[in-house]
């Protein structure tokens, strides 16, 4: 199983985010979409460092 690039974690991290727009009456939801779009940046970042090294 190959793993996301970082294009591609970018890309989950939007749509997350963009969910979470959706969800105004629904904070917790919103919250979580937020932490998720937030692991995947944080994937993506760690991915970007790898592939430098």
């Amino acid at each position: 199983m190959s793993r996301p690039t970082p294009q591609e974690a970018l890309d989950h991290a939007a749509r997350l985010l963009e969910a979470a727009e959706l969800e105004l009456t629904n904070l917790p939801l919103m919250e979580r979409y937020d932490e998720l779009a937030s692991s995947w940046l944080h994937y993506a970042s760690l991915v970007v460092e790898v592939d430098r090294t």
